[in-house]
This record gives C-alpha cells, sequence and structure tokens, in this order.
C-alpha cells in the first residue's frame, strides 16, 4: 500500500476560546491527509475497482491515525477528497465509499450514522472543507460543523487527497436547541 501514498498529514486544531468564552472542555478537530496515486487519471474506465480495492486499507489507516492524534473520543466525523486535474470527481468519490467508510467508522468507533462528505477537482493547494457530524445520530445540530484542511504541493496531476476528520465535541457556545449527543438513543439517535 505504501507505494501508492506519498505523502501523510496529520493537521490538528484546539479551539481553547471562543468569542472570548473560554470553551472547557476544549475542541480538538484533527484531519488526517492521504496523497495517493490516481490510477485513473488521463483516462476514462467504468470500472473503479482498483480505487475501491486500496480505499479499504486506507480507510482503515487514516481511521487509526485520526483515533490516535485525537487524544480524546471521536464524537462526530466526516470525510472528503480532492482530485487532481487529470482525474475525475468520481475519482474522488470512488475513495470515500462503503468500502472507506465501513474501515474508518470502525477504527474510530463510530455508529451507524452517515458520514457526511466532500470531494472536488482542483490544483495543488486547493483548500476543501470537510463536513463534520455526529458519529451515531445525524441529528445532532451542535455537531454540525467543518474542518479546512489543504496541502501546498498536493494533489498533483494525477493524484487524489483523501481526508478524514473528527472533533472530540460540538460547536462551542451552541445554542440552537435539538437532539442532545448526551441524549442519543438507538442507531437514528432518536429512539
Amino acid at each position: 500500500m505504501t507505494g501508492k501514498i506519498r505523502k501523510l498529514l496529520t493537521h490538528v486544531e484546539d479551539v481553547l476560546v471562543e468569542t472570548g468564552i473560554e470553551v472547557d472542555p476544549p475542541l480538538r478537530k484533527v484531519a488526517v491527509l492521504a496523497v495517493v496515486k490516481n490510477p485513473y487519471a488521463g483516462r476514462y474506465s467504468t470500472d473503479l475497482s482498483e480505487i475501491l480495492e486500496f480505499s479499504r486499507e486506507l480507510g482503515d489507516m487514516l481511521g487509526k491515525r485520526l483515533f490516535e492524534a485525537m487524544g480524546a473520543p471521536v464524537q462526530s466525523y466526516g470525510k472528503s477528497a480532492i482530485s487532481g486535474m487529470h482525474g475525475e470527481v468520481e475519482h474522488a468519490h470512488a475513495f470515500l465509499t462503503t468500502v472507506f467508510a465501513d474501515q474508518f467508522r470502525e477504527a474510530v468507533g463510530g455508529g451507524k450514522a452517515w458520514i457526511s462528505s466532500t470531494a472536488k477537482r482542483g490544483e495543488m493547494g486547493t483548500s476543501i472543507d470537510v463536513p463534520l457530524a455526529s458519529k451515531d445520530a445525524l441529528f445532532v445540530r451542535s455537531h454540525y460543523d467543518t474542518i479546512t484542511v489543504h496541502v501546498a504541493d498536493a494533489p498533483a496531476a494525477d493524484e487524489v487527497v483523501v481526508i478524514v476528520a473528527g472533533a472530540s465535541r460540538g460547536r462551542p457556545n451552541f445554542r440552537l436547541g435539538g437532539l442532545k449527543f448526551a441524549d442519543i438513543q438507538g442507531e437514528d439517535g432518536l429512539r
């Protein structure tokens, strides 16, 4: 697998104060990024199985790195990818399918909730907002958030940047109501 990965990066943010109010406990957001070779760069293929097969191992590895870097339980998460200019947005999405997501979910202890995702095509240094939502129930509004990341020298035209991200808690100063993380019940979070 390492021959397909050019580099790995870990981005950590600790939010200590928000709008002049101390954040207690602090909010930790982590993103783990892998710059990988796109086997379909520059050519169209109806079969993207080469990405799908590789993404299983990648989801597990990135999830474990995220879990380790978090240093606390993961309460929300998301995934994203950026395809280089010789690839397609479809190639980026192929790295994020259920094959990848199930491994990621297992590595960080996620529930059955949908994992939010985004993908796009861009040049080196393109940034992306990775959406975050509760790992156990999508309806927990306090955990809707993002983390913005980029890699200065990626993606090259024939690469994809694959990203997983997580947060240790909901947004600071949340006050919009709705289901609380502590009140989640069952697989859908409601009952």
